[in-house]
């Protein structure tokens, strides 16, 4: 009985952590400034490869996560999904996400870059990104992540020589 108080214990005070948070929140993390900057980064980035990549930041989780005890990866494979990064032609969207209420960062990747790239590889660059995310630094976790998703892209997914490809996804992070 201990055990099941002390765990809807911490499942409600997670999810008054959570609902504390709003949209202010995520825009006082990304201001407008920030939205244009990494806009424009993920377009640069998506000239030297053939892949897409979109940025999805949220300051907590919708409360029908929260009541499910669900974590910041089942959310960002929603998200995946729902901002269709998985329906790009040649498989090989990403999505990096930010749930601030945690200081979660999660990397979900299409079939066609996943299966290329090593978990620990994903794993790293998910922890360099941490100490950036714990210190408020959004701007440079977030940069970071971009180049090195770029690079593994370019890596396995490199733009020939007069190869033009079509911007399949809109380049502007998302804010929720």
């Amino acid at each position: 009985m201990a055990h099941a108080r002390r765990s809807f214990g911490r499942i409600l005070g997670r999810m008054l952590w959570h609902r504390w948070r709003d949209e202010s929140d995520t825009h006082k993390a990304i201001p407008p400034q920030l939205v244009d900057r990494l806009m424009h980064r993920v377009a640069a980035s998506e000239h030297r490869h053939s892949g897409q990549i979109r940025i999805y930041v949220e300051a907590g989780l919708p409360m029908s996560y929260l009541w499910r005890d669900a974590g910041p990866r089942e959310r960002a494979v929603a998200m995946f999904s729902k901002l269709r990064v998985w329906d790009t032609e040649l498989n090989n969207g990403v999505l990096i996400y930010l749930l601030l209420a945690e200081n979660a960062i999660e990397i979900v990747a299409d079939r066609g870059l996943s299966s290329r790239v090593a978990r620990d590889e994903w794993q790293a660059i998910v922890a360099s990104m941490g100490s950036a995310f714990r210190d408020r630094r959004f701007e440079d976790g977030l940069t970071q992540a971009l180049e090195e998703v770029s690079a593994l892209l370019v890596k396995h997914f490199p733009l020939r020589a007069g190869q033009t490809i079509t911007n399949e996804l809109p380049d502007q992070p998302v804010l929720g």
